[in-house]
């Protein structure tokens, strides 16, 4: 185990230079030139080139690359063109906001969606599997915004329930909350239908019953137990979406997260924010599904031989 993570600890530093590549290509293949929006639209073109002179535009690929790679190893992603901050700020009081609401909303879609998925594999071909598969499937149907829209129309603008919109109690995390976990535990329900039908089918659960072993430990001790790396496999590889999910999710219900700041950066071409959000969002991503991969190593000792 000791092995398999030193090599996995290796790789991941490449894997986040590649990621930091990617990302500052993608900010520069962006229309519009920054330092014309810096400077204003009646800045002089002298002007323009001055501020293109001091945010180092007018240096090659490469060089702005290593400024960039280096700012961010120190903790410096620039100043935001909209603010006049520093962006590390601007995302160190906004991300509280984006993990807590992951949190709740990857909770929420584990703490439904396995026991659906149980219950779907456990009644299989029945009414509550029919029920289960139903809802799965308009789950994954969807659309995140228009969920939520319904679920704001519904619960704050005529029941009058819950907060409409920002974070200004716990109460304001459940709409949210849910809207973005619809998809994940739609996900996330199927999975684990799936791989219980397959370890249900096994001989040493037949031994099991044949043996008289409750039917509540079969399911929860042996199978369940078993089914299980696929459900974190795809736990770790969905955060990805999650992220997605809540750069709409934010702007719908103007929650003061990340992703409402990428999309207001977007609006104002405020690059250097767009940079930063994205750089942190995927390498969250990244750390995610590293440690996925730890888990899914720790319970399967065949994948670390592999």
């Amino acid at each position: 185990m000791k092995a398999y993570i030193a090599r996995k600890l290796l790789a991941l530093p490449l894997i986040l230079i590649g990621v930091s590549l990617l990302v500052f290509l993608a900010i520069r293949a962006l229309p519009g030139d920054p330092a014309r929006l810096m400077a204003g639209p009646e800045a002089t073109q002298t002007a323009v080139d001055d501020m293109r002179t001091r945010l180092g535009l007018d240096r090659s690929l490469p060089a702005q690359y290593a400024d960039f790679a280096y700012g961010a190893v120190r903790g410096d992603l620039g100043m935001s063109i909209k603010s006049k901050l520093p962006v590390v700020s601007e995302i160190g009081e906004r991300l509280p906001y984006t993990i807590a609401l992951a949190i709740t909303s990857y909770l929420l879609a584990i703490l439904v969606g396995v026991p659906a998925g149980m219950a779907g594999a456990i009644f299989r071909h029945r009414w509550p599997d029919q029920i289960v598969m139903l809802l799965a499937i308009a789950g994954a149907s969807i659309a995140n915004f228009w969920l939520a829209l319904m679920a704001m129309n519904t619960f704050s603008v005529s029941l009058g329930w819950l907060p409409l919109l920002g974070a200004t109690s716990w109460k304001s995390y459940i709409l949210p909350s849910v809207s973005l976990a619809v998809l994940p535990m739609a996900i996330i329900a199927r999975m684990t239908r799936s791989s219980m039908i397959e370890v249900l089918s096994q001989d040493y659960i037949r031994t099991a019953r044949a043996k008289g072993v409750p039917a509540v430990t079969i399911y929860w001790s042996h199978a369940l137990r078993n089914a299980l790396l696929p459900i974190i496999t795809i736990v770790g590889l969905n955060f990805g979406s999650l992220i997605g999910g809540a750069v709409v999710t934010e702007s719908v219900f103007n929650w003061p997260g990340i992703g409402r700041l990428l999309v207001d950066a977007v609006r104002y071409r405020d690059y250097p924010v767009i940079q930063g959000v994205t750089l942190v969002a995927v390498t969250g991503v990244v750390v995610m599904n590293f440690l996925a991969e730890m888990l899914i190593a720790a319970l399967n000792p065949r994948i670390r031989f592999d």
